[in-house]
């Protein structure tokens, strides 16, 4: 089918194929390209954006880009690092001005645009950037600003070029929907895209790169595995798929037997169990650095796929591999041209990308969001239990019980804690820095740092403000939380702790206590995913802590912490203190970006 197309330059940002989701969401249609591309391979484009990306555009490193595309009479949109690409080609200028911007801001004052049309002032918008344009090109004029940022959006006064420093495809941009809106109505695209459409388009797609083969499909019991089963089953039919459930031991409390019982109510006769959690927990053994842990999990999955076709004498070359991966599986996995890789997911293990160099893998559903498989699986009619279940991935809790040698070595930290105290005593809050590292992603770049921890009044709206504060100021600050109990910050010394048995059942028991309290009082839709995480801190040497880390997101990439209402918080952190070995309970209260939604 034939759709008129807005192409997206990926310049390796986090949210390049967001850009092309929203526009989806807007019934356009959108493809990828390279920013290299030769202009002949966009002439049948409408318009174009140019995203984000990790790299400075006055770097060595700078992506490579095809100078000649300005010169296409085409709107085109510059997005974050696109926005600073338009400046210096137009003789403006951009700095590191030392100080970078993530999360919240206001869009205070607008111009005269076609790009604000409906839009208000005071918005909310979401910035993520490290460099800034601290001079205006010429034949541009500013349309908007904010008060941290004096040039947040431009124009070029005689021809349709608009730029954005804040990122409009985000969620939390909550007017950024009807600005994209704006720019495919200045490219005079059809709207003529759907759900239902990729549907039916995926299904031809699947039976042309399966071909006479077969699927062996790993399944989780999670929304991605199972609606990518429930694709193929519909383009391929039951008989030539073949479902795995594994329990690799770092499934939550319970979890197994409701997995099974669901996929049985669901009629879904075509899948086969197997427990191999002995081999993954032997797999992870005495490991302490997350991306090893995250790649050995992966490995021992197709190690666990080629023992199960040697069992029933299935031949590797008519059997597939099918996976449920998502785009920011791929994204995340640094797997465009020139995005950075923050964490590799499980299934981009360097065994699944031999597999995949083969041919040997089948992944329906790899352009899509959550949201976007959310509506797959309600197009294919399946039930809103499984459609609406929060995201748990493949490695599952093996990436939240954070390990430790115990004899870990840190950098001095009194310049960074000097800082965070001037910060944040003005407003009675007590600072400290955690002797552990978490994963963040800031202006498109993987970060490890430690998190700083604040202590002082629960409330919400201060602590969101202080959090925001520390990581727009202090850059070597990726994630901040707040402790619930004890009331005061005891004296925390990493110690040796590893991914056993022992201490996933800990975490299980806490994981369960936050998730009962969520679903009997009905936020299981308003939180998108529930994320408890094990430290290797203890008091005595013997015990751990927990964080609580409830997120609000729509599609992953980007997401904010979770409000709940503190007298549940005080209740969960109170039920969870009491479970032996526990020494202290925290609360995640950092957005992403700058922070990660999981530690690792």
């Amino acid at each position: 089918m034939s759709h008129d197309m807005i192409a997206v330059l990926d310049f390796g940002s986090q949210y390049a194929h967001l850009i092309a989701k929203r526009l989806r969401h807007l019934g356009v249609y959108t493809e990828i390209f390279s920013p290299k591309s030769h202009i002949s391979d966009l002439k049948s484009v409408k318009g174009i954006v140019l995203s984000g990306g990790p790299a400075s555009v006055f770097a060595e490193d700078a992506p490579a880009f095809n100078q000649e595309i300005f010169s296409m009479p085409l709107p085109i949109l510059g997005l974050c690092y696109g926005h600073q690409l338009v400046a210096q080609y137009y003789g403006g200028k951009i700095e590191d001005i030392g100080q970078g911007e993530f999360g919240k801001a206001r869009l205070k004052t607008i111009q005269d645009s076609p790009l604000w049309e409906g839009i208000q002032t005071d918005t909310q918008v979401w910035m993520s950037h490290q460099d800034s344009v601290t001079k205006c090109p010429p034949d541009f004029q500013i349309i908007g600003s904010t008060s941290n940022c004096s040039n947040i959006a431009m124009q070029h006064q005689n021809l349709p070029i608009y730029t954005l420093q804040f990122h409009p495809e985000v969620q939390d941009s909550t007017q950024g929907s009807q600005i994209l809106a704006n720019f495919a109505k200045l490219c005079g695209t059809r709207h003529d895209w759907s759900m239902e459409t990729f549907v039916q388009e995926s299904i031809e797609e699947i039976q042309k790169v399966v071909g006479n083969r077969k699927v062996l499909m790993f399944l989780s019991g999670g929304v991605d595995s199972s609606v990518a089963f429930a694709l193929l089953i519909r383009a391929l039919g039951p008989e030539r798929i073949l479902g795995l459930f594994i329990n690799n031991g770092f499934l939550r409390k319970n979890e197994a037997e409701s997995i099974l019982d669901r996929y049985q109510k669901l009629g879904f006769k075509n899948i086969q169990a197997f427990d191999a959690s002995e081999k993954f927990l032997q797999c992870v053994e005495n490991l302490v650095d997350p991306e090893k842990k995250r790649k050995r999990v992966g490995a021992m999955f197709v190690q666990i796929r080629d023992h199960f076709l040697q069992e029933l004498n299935l031949d590797p070359e008519e059997w597939m591999l099918g996976q449920g991966t998502l785009y920011p599986d791929i994204i995340e996995s640094g797997g465009s041209e020139h995005s950075h890789t923050i964490k590799t997911h499980h299934n981009r293990e360097d065994a699944i990308l031999a597999l995949m160099e083969k041919g040997h893998v089948i992944e329906p559903l790899r352009d899509l969001y959550k949201d976007e498989v959310r509506k797959v699986g309600e197009v294919l009619g399946l039930p809103e239990s499984l459609v609406w279940r929060h995201p748990f991935p493949g490695p599952g809790l093996s990436i939240n019980v954070l390990c430790a040698h115990g004899n870990e070595k840190f950098e001095d930290s009194s310049a960074i804690l000097e800082n965070l105290r001037k910060v944040v005593r003005p407003q009675n809050y007590d600072v400290d820095l955690l002797t552990v590292r978490s994963v963040g992603v800031q202006g498109d770049q993987r970060t490890y740092a430690r998190p700083a921890v604040l202590t002082g009044a629960k409330d919400w709206e201060q602590l969101e403000t202080l959090a925001i504060r520390i990581t727009n100021e202090i850059r070597a600050v990726n994630r901040v939380i707040t402790l619930l109990l004890p009331e005061k910050l005891p004296h925390l010394q990493i110690k040796k702790g590893y991914c056993t048995k022992d201490r996933l059942d800990i975490l299980r028991e806490a994981d369960d206590v936050i998730t009962q309290i969520c679903r009997e009082n009905d936020l299981m839709h308003e939180i998108f995913q529930i994320l408890v995480i094990l430290l290797p801190l203890s008091v005595t040497g013997t015990g751990d802590c927990i964080v609580l880390r409830p997120v609000c997101s729509e599609d992953v990439m980007t997401a904010q912490f979770a409000k709940i209402d503190w007298k549940l918080v005080n209740t969960a952190a109170q039920q969870i203190f009491q479970i032996p070995g526990i020494d202290a309970v925290f609360y995640d209260i950092t957005h992403k970006p700058p922070a990660t939604f999981g530690w690792e």
